[in-house]
């Protein structure tokens, strides 16, 4: 019940709905809880964390870890709002040195959960267990005096119907789960981290020596060799990790992490500088990928403005945006100094190829020609390719003259009175694209089987997500099926298509899904799926064509409307007419 001093209108809040309020900015959804419960086993100096989930965290979260573990005494004071074990004064708020520390993230998830713990500190005769209903200490018993925590979320917003309502389907709910654990693995490589679901065990990552062996674990080796290492620093902050060559990088922006003293965080200026550090090194429709570690002293940075602590700011926030946009400016050009005034201390601009390391330039040289890995943009820095020879079929069309082929990229020709110069690869995306969705709205597009499967390895949140959509894809002609816990086979792709890598174009198929939940409507969902599906299956840049396929090439393009543009926004053709001719060579008016 309200209580107020007499007739006037405001009014003191009562304490359970205090602690719902205070729960409501700290836990959004279960994800918030495993964030917050690994924080704690974190800051506790644990080496081993184990998750089990069941439902989504709807029915059940446990996060087991051997940490410091706590007393009887502390452990049932850990319940109250504001307790903590990592502030002693208002001074200890400039210089963050734990994960945690406002005091908040057990009182609130007791607030709409039930809690049952289990600790015990070390050399402890005995260890406590207790449990918490509604925000309310129940029983409070011995228990094995076994090292660490274990703590269990039941029935998360059990007593707020309405929070629950709006949460999103047990896979989203998990996959947001999942992205947690990642973040806190890619964060603290020497932990060892495993993460279960509905008792299937999704994440296994052993401690590792070093960021890049975890960051090889969470997004496997071929992302590491797609990317440069860079290392900069200025007198109180040092910049470490990775990012993705330009030849590399892709429309997802899987994975953007930054990690500021081992926290993940966003950040509006480090984003900007990672921008502008690319530049032009990036393709249109293209996103920078990285993984950076800044380490910087907790005096010079504020975790404290956000309620989850999402987000950081610095105290010396231009000094930071130079040092990041340098250093990745440095490591895309191959430079290298070390003076911070001119260019941040760049260590090295590598690409790591098959466990070796070796300098990367910004030369076409200095590419393995295999555009089966690239998207669109990138193509035209390659001199060869691997591509699969097959012919087109030809259509009727107006006159059509093929005149030739530039660079092994773009296509010349005489269409109609115009001179055409057609980007190859986004004519025949185009072409692609346009038939497969005009096959999707009469329900007839076919499936072609591949005679030799590849396995393709997924991580397991992406195996979940395949599985939830495998029957959606098969309408769009692609059957895949599982082949093992994370393991998939691409048995059947759309007719028409040429010869599809299938890690590159499963990883990016799996960008696609991924989008789905946010999609408006089914159109948006399949238009996303059917370019990934156009863009990998159209002629690559680097290919040698014959006259008669330019010319076939050329007569579908223009049969499909001559459109200027392929699916994912990149031009596809430049024309000059007659007109146009006769002025650039003074002819107009003779």
């Amino acid at each position: 019940m309200l209580r107020t001093d007499g007739s006037g209108k405001i009014c003191i809040l009562p304490e359970e709905v205090i602690d719902r309020i205070a729960a409501g900015e700290v836990v959004e959804r279960p994800a918030a809880v495993v964030k917050e419960l690994l924080e704690n086993s974190l800051d506790a100096g644990s080496r081993s964390i184990t998750i089990d989930v069941k439902d989504g965290g709807l029915a059940l979260i446990r996060v087991s870890d051997d940490g410091e573990g706590m007393s009887r005494e502390d452990a049932p004071r850990a319940f109250q709002r504001h307790a903590t074990s990592k502030l002693r004064s208002d001074l200890d708020l400039w210089s963050i040195r734990t994960m945690g520390f406002r005091g908040e993230a057990l009182p609130s998830i007791a607030a709409v959960a039930r809690i049952r713990l289990m600790t015990a500190t070390r050399f402890a005769e005995a260890g406590t267990e207790l449990e918490v209903v509604g925000g309310t200490i129940g029983k409070i018993a011995e228990a094995p005096p076994v090292t660490g925590t274990r703590i269990e979320i039941a029935g998360l917003f059990h007593n707020q119907p309405a929070r629950k309502k709006f949460l999103k389907s047990t896979l989203t709910e998990f996959l947001h789960i999942s992205r947690v654990v990642q973040q806190a693995s890619l964060a603290w490589p020497s932990v060892h981290f495993r993460l279960t679901h509905n008792a299937e065990e999704i994440f296994h990552y052993p401690s590792a020596s070093s960021d890049d062996d975890r960051i090889a674990q969470v997004y496997r080796r071929a992302f590491l060799d797609q990317c440069l290492l860079i290392k900069a620093s200025f007198p109180g902050a040092c910049l470490s990790g990775y990012i993705v060559d330009a030849v590399h990088a892709k429309a997802s922006r899987t994975p953007q992490e930054l990690f500021v003293n081992r926290r993940p965080v966003r950040n509006a200026a480090v984003a900007h500088a990672v921008g502008e550090g690319y530049g032009a090194f990036l393709a249109k429709g293209t996103q920078p990928r990285f993984v950076l570690f800044l380490e910087i002293d907790p005096d010079r940075l504020d975790v404290n403005v956000h309620p989850t602590k999402r987000e950081v700011r610095f105290s010396d926030n231009e000094l930071i945006h130079q040092l990041v946009r340098r250093a990745v400016r440095q490591a895309l050009s191959g430079g290298k100094t070390d003076e911070f005034g001119k260019t941040p201390f760049v260590e090295s601009s590598v690409r790591r190829t098959s466990g070796s390391i070796v300098t990367t330039l910004p030369t076409s040289q200095s590419v393995e020609a295999d555009s089966t890995t690239l998207r669109p943009g990138s193509e035209t820095q390659l001199p060869l390719v691997n591509e699969a020879a097959e012919s087109y079929v030809r259509v009727p069309a107006a006159e059509v003259i093929a005149l030739g082929q530039i660079n092994r990229t773009f296509l010349i020709a005489q269409v109609g009175g115009d001179l055409t110069v057609i980007d190859q690869h986004t004519a025949h995306e185009r072409v692609l694209f346009e038939r497969l969705y005009r096959d999707w709205t009469t329900r007839s597009i076919q499936a072609q089987p591949l005679l030799i499967p590849d396995p393709v390895e997924l991580s397991p949140p992406q195996a979940a997500l395949l599985r939830r959509y495998q029957s959606d894809l098969e309408q769009l002609g692609m059957e895949i099926e599982p082949f093992g816990s994370s393991t998939v086979l691409i048995r059947a792709i759309p007719v028409g298509l040429g010869k599809l890598d299938p890690t590159t174009f499963l990883q990016d198929l799996m960008d696609d899904l991924a989008q789905w939940d946010s999609a408006s409507n089914l159109e948006v969902r399949v238009r996303s799926v059917l370019a990934s599906v156009a863009c990998h299956g159209a002629v690559r840049a680097g290919r040698s064509m014959k006259q008669e396929e330019v010319k076939a090439l050329v007569e579908e393009w223009r049969a499909e409307g001559e459109i200027t543009t392929c699916p994912h926004g990149r031009r596809t053709s430049f024309r000059l007419n007659i007109t146009d001719l006769e002025k650039m060579f003074g002819r107009a008016g003779w």
